[in-house]
């Protein structure tokens, strides 16, 4: 599956970071992870703390599927507005799952100073702006709603817009917790402490079969090899719908562009991440580089030909929304890149076991939350490959 366009950002930043060799013989462990991306790489650093022994594969070089492309926002906003999610899965689980995206992304910051790479981890408020006058109204029950869960945020006025970001919009949610991180490289650092445990990581090992058995499984490697293991953890993002009897997932494409280095580092009230109430939505951060990432612009299809033929275009789009908000701003476009995300019913990821694979367990996190949505799937399944009931799993279940 073509997951993105060739030239992502964060992949020329900071190039492969190192190698891993791909498996040359059979193995046996008491866990495979499926995917090295951001989430296989979470998986494998909780269960590793944990003292279980496993191994990571996946097809392509480690981290440089989505997740070299992802823009690396890091918000418990969840694609689905609180108000809506509560008609959706019931009033308790709706504030559940915007309570545990908002806690991971101080988890994620903990697990960033663990490690000995800095992986550009930082903490920014998050605001939201109202693209028309007429998604105040349901802007402001939204703050109402999240106000009624215990999470702190302010209701901005026209005014009150117009004098912390410098652009005039009808009003705005303006949150204390959100956040960024390089997770290409947070990936790798992640993997290195994996492997510093005495696991292993192969690349370029692409998985042929999967044998669901009476006590574990077994799975089919490149050239023939076999890896036999008490549990298997899929987590191949889009790429896992092959493994589910259903269709759980709605596939299309978003673009992104990242301006030059600017001279000076601070642009508008805190660096906030700033996203607005349209479908789909446009959304800006700063770097710790002093650029600006502009994201959007989706298309609701999955093509890559025809996807990466919309760059150039659709990068131009992306500048004309950015200089409408900020004129004074001088941005030149220096990366442009596309890449492949999807959507759920409800935006809330999918995370568990199905009857129908045995032993295996799926972290699945779509939409704009894939790494705090990683997160918590971690912590989920290590909790039940550990024997411990994790009172969070039915949130995310395939049966919800």
């Amino acid at each position: 599956m073509d997951l993105r366009s060739h030239y992502p950002y964060w992949l020329f930043k900071n190039g492969i970071i190192r190698d891993y060799p791909s498996l040359n013989d059979d193995a046996s462990t008491e866990v495979v992870i499926m995917g090295a991306g951001i989430t296989g790489a979470l998986m494998a650093w909780h269960l590793s703390k944990e003292g279980i022994p496993l191994i990571v594969v996946d097809k392509r070089h480690v981290g440089m599927g989505s997740t070299a492309a992802s823009t690396s926002l890091l918000q418990y906003e969840i694609d689905t507005p609180l108000w809506q999610l509560q008609q959706l899965v019931g009033e308790v689980n709706a504030g559940k799952s915007y309570l545990l995206c908002r806690e991971s992304i101080y988890e994620l910051g903990e697990i960033a100073h663990q490690l000995e790479t800095d992986v550009g981890f930082a903490l920014r408020s998050s605001f939201q702006f109202a693209s028309q006058p007429s998604h105040v109204k349901n802007l402001v029950k939204e703050c109402s709603a999240r106000l009624a869960i215990g999470i702190e945020l302010d209701y901005l006025e026209e005014r009150d817009v117009r004098k912390l970001f410098q652009f005039s919009k009808p009003g705005g949610l303006l949150s204390r917790d959100g956040g960024q991180v390089d997770a290409y490289k947070m990936t790798h650092a992640l993997l290195e402490q994996v492997e510093r445990a005495g696991n292993r990581v192969f690349d370029h090992t692409p998985v042929t079969a999967i044998k669901h058995l009476k006590r574990g499984v077994e799975i089919e490697v490149k050239d023939k090899h076999v890896i036999k293991a008490r549990k298997l953890i899929i987590c191949c993002g889009y790429e896992s719908q092959k493994y589910v009897p259903k269709k759980i997932e709605e596939l299309a494409s978003t673009f992104a562009i990242i301006s030059e280095p600017f001279p000076q580092q601070d642009f508008w009230y805190g660096n906030s991440l700033i996203w607005e109430t349209s479908s789909p939505y446009l959304y800006l951060k700063v770097s710790a580089e002093h650029r600006i990432l502009i994201g959007g612009k989706d298309v609701p299809f999955y093509n890559p030909d025809k996807r990466d033929s919309m760059i150039s275009a659709k990068a131009k789009q992306l500048q004309r929304s950015f200089c409408k908000l900020f004129p004074w701003l001088d941005f030149k476009t220096d990366f442009q890149w596309a890449g492949t995300f999807s959507s759920t019913k409800d935006g809330l990821p999918y995370i568990g076991s199905i009857p129908e694979r045995p032993h295996t367990f799926f972290a699945l996190g779509f939409g704009g939350n894939g790494i705090t949505f990683s997160q918590i799937a971690a912590r989920i399944i290590a909790d039940e490959i550990n024997g411990r009931r994790n009172m969070n799993r039915d949130l995310f279940s395939f049966n919800r």
